[in-house]
């Protein structure tokens, strides 16, 4: 069951490990990353910063949608982390069942807006943004569990 989507450009660090985990009760994180999926070394930065209390997986967008919809992940409490606008919207488009999106971080980079806290979008990840939206899934700017979410286009 899936319990969270977030975008999260830094993927595994502090606050999903302690605040957002513990927050879904999730015992599988999945990192749905194509980039990181091939790249060892960044897989294991990341298993450092693995609570031991989850099981954690990596997968390409394209692998992540493919499990979900084979129903193997449904064992699970599965947090599922993306690093771009752009995965959530692929990861969405292929799994329809996902119908919210927390945006956590998103980097600042040139070509870039702030549209929330902490929130940057190129013009394709706002229409991105805009595509999810009017597919009817919830957008929802919150850094941490305990902070007033903020749903984007309120």
């Amino acid at each position: 069951m899936i319990k969270l989507v977030r975008v999260d450009y830094r993927l595994l660090h502090g606050q999903v490990v302690f605040a957002w985990t513990n927050f879904v009760g999730a015992d599988c994180i999945l990192i749905a990353c194509d980039e990181v999926a091939q790249n060892e070394n960044r897989k294991s930065a990341l298993r450092l910063a693995r609570p031991a209390s989850c099981k954690l997986v990596f997968k390409s967008v394209a692998q992540a949608v493919q499990a979900i919809n084979s129903g193997v992940t449904d064992k699970y409490k599965l947090l599922i982390l993306v690093e771009t606008i752009g995965d959530a919207r692929k990861l969405c488009e292929g799994c329809p069942s996902i119908r919210t999106v927390n945006l956590g971080l998103s980097k600042q980079r040139e070509g870039t807006r702030e549209i929330g806290k902490a929130v940057y979008a190129t013009p394709q990840e706002e229409e991105d943004l805009k595509a999810l939206s009017q597919s009817g899934v919830v957008l929802e700017i919150k850094q941490a569990p305990n902070d007033k979410g903020e749903k984007l286009g309120d």
